[in-house]
């Protein structure tokens, strides 16, 4: 088992960055596979950063190139970079852990943080 906890959200103004931050307890952190999901008001919640096994990163198109994900196991901490910051980019943000399938390319979260609030206005 392992619980989950966001901070870093915020307020920001367009073009501006935030880093988001997950910090986990419980045992296993370094098996799983962790990624980033987000949900804005009245749309489905979608998975946005996935880090799978040996580090390999992956993102949604909407945040390519302006977010990168990473992790400190030594820390048990999950980060999320984001710059650029866009006002769609308004959502509450997730951090997830679970597991990969190479296989089917498919991450699959069993672990939810609370969530945090990150507002891209002027």
């Amino acid at each position: 088992q392992v619980q989950l906890v966001e901070s870093g959200g915020g307020l920001v103004q367009p073009g501006g960055s935030l880093r988001l931050s997950c910090a986990a307890s419980g045992s296993s952190f370094v098996s799983y596979a962790l990624g980033w999901s987000r949900q804005a008001p009245g749309k489905q919640r979608e998975l946005i950063a996935r880090i799978i096994d040996g580090g390999t990163t992956n993102y949604a198109t909407s945040v390519k190139g302006r977010f990168t994900i990473s992790r400190d196991n030594a820390k048990k901490t999950l980060y999320l970079q984001m710059n650029n910051l866009k006002p769609e980019d308004t959502a509450v943000y997730y951090c997830n852990a679970g597991t990969y399938s190479s296989r089917t390319d498919y991450y699959t979260p069993s672990h939810w943080g609370q969530g945090t609030q990150v507002t891209v206005s002027s």
